[in-house]
């Protein structure tokens, strides 16, 4: 019989805390845990599975197996959230989760959760963590990027610059964010404005010290694609120097929003290429 890939996981619901008005945290851990792994990134995610409920799958599951054996319909579907911490000693995954209601799959999951709950996912993947050698951070995101944000200041040591501005809801969305660094902290509340018009601002307001940037954006694509113009072609920061990416897409679920999100992110850089070269 074959093994599961290693990068397979089955979780298991420790306990949960509300963080704040629309944030959740989730805590899993157990031996299904054993494989799992990180690299020393602020970034590193998971892909949790969502299979549907009375659907016999093959066994032993694996994602590639279904889609490979299974109409699309059926596929198991996936959620990318950011690993917001990992004790490997204790074996314990924290998950924070943006819930709004009903609305969507793995928030109103997280909300109900309760110890004993089993979640299958997929990872860890992941590509950032802020450069000891940067002379300032620029952490920027929304709430779906601030498990990284936190992830981010907690490694950042003493001494160091972090510009960090967050956009959430209203006041009752805020938490409280631990460092050594001496951050700058500023959180805009975004109130009916359209998601990431106050970020949006607030950078092109931002009096950019001088020195080496190591900057990091997420959040969602719309603002995203615009922050990315603006540090690009307006300040002038070189793409190495950026961790720059839409998590998600207004209007569309996970699953859409990778199918062309390559595609999205390729037309992205040739417009930006092209206004360099003009």
């Amino acid at each position: 019989m074959a093994e599961k890939p290693i990068d397979h996981h089955r979780g298991v619901v420790l306990r949960t805390e509300k963080l704040s008005r629309h944030m959740v945290r989730v805590v899993v851990g157990g031996d299904g845990l054993a494989d799992f792994a990180t690299r020393g990134l602020t970034d590193h995610y998971v892909k949790l599975v969502f299979p549907y409920e009375g659907v016999q799958y093959p066994e032993p599951f694996t994602v590639k197996g279904c889609r490979e054996t299974m109409p699309r319909e059926l596929w198991p579907r996936l959620r990318t959230y950011t690993v917001r911490a990992w004790d490997p000693d204790s074996r314990e995954l924290t998950l924070d989760f943006v819930v709004h209601g009903d609305e969507g799959l793995a928030g109103p999951w997280a909300a109900r959760a309760v110890p004993g709950d089993v979640v299958l996912m997929l990872g860890p993947g992941g590509g950032y963590a802020p450069e000891a050698d940067a002379a300032w951070h620029l952490l920027v995101g929304d709430e779906s990027a601030l498990p990284a944000i936190a992830a981010a200041l907690e490694v950042l040591p003493d001494g160091a610059v972090a510009h960090v501005l967050i956009e959430v809801d209203s006041p009752e969305d805020e938490q409280k964010l631990g460092t050594a660094a001496d951050a700058r902290i500023t959180w805009i509340y975004r109130g009916g404005r359209p998601v990431g018009e106050g970020l949006v601002r607030a950078v092109r307001d931002l009096e950019f010290p001088s020195g080496d940037v190591h900057a990091f954006v997420h959040g969602e694509a719309g603002f995203v694609k615009e922050l990315r113009r603006h540090l690009r072609l307006e300040r002038g920061i070189s793409l190495d120097r950026l961790s720059i990416s839409g998590y998600w897409r207004l209007g569309v679920d996970d699953e859409a929003w990778r199918e062309v999100k390559s595609d999205w992110n390729r037309a992205v850089e040739a417009e930006e290429e092209a206004a360099i070269a003009s």
